[in-house]
């Protein structure tokens, strides 16, 4: 099932943020399961989404490749939530994994 991540990122700034794409984006474009990724500074937080395949690959990139880089006392707060629809525009690169089967938005994953 399609999940949706999203996290407040408190103490993250512009240039943290950027030095960690710099490194990051080449391996999240080549991820296992990755949808799509945005970011923008919130308040006093950097609110950051990604669209993902399943939790699972959420998960497994998270903890082998955002939590090791994060600078010293950042902790994202993160939020998971399975996705009940998707719509991409017609602009939108289509993603290098099948589209979701919309026979099954409301299944077990």
């Amino acid at each position: 099932m399609a999940v949706i991540v999203t996290a407040d990122v408190p103490g993250q700034t512009l240039e943290g943020y950027d030095r960690m794409m710099a490194t990051l984006s080449p391996v999240l474009q080549e991820a296992k399961g990755f949808i799509a990724h945005g970011a923008a500074p919130a308040g006093d937080v950097w609110r950051v989404f990604e669209i993902w395949e399943s939790q699972a690959d959420a998960a497994q990139f998270f903890a082998e490749h955002i939590h090791p880089n994060l600078p010293e006392g950042v902790k994202p707060k993160r939020t998971i939530l399975e996705l009940h629809s998707f719509v991409m525009g017609s602009f939108a690169t289509p993603p290098a994994v099948p589209p979701m089967d919309p026979t099954n938005l409301g299944g077990a994953g």
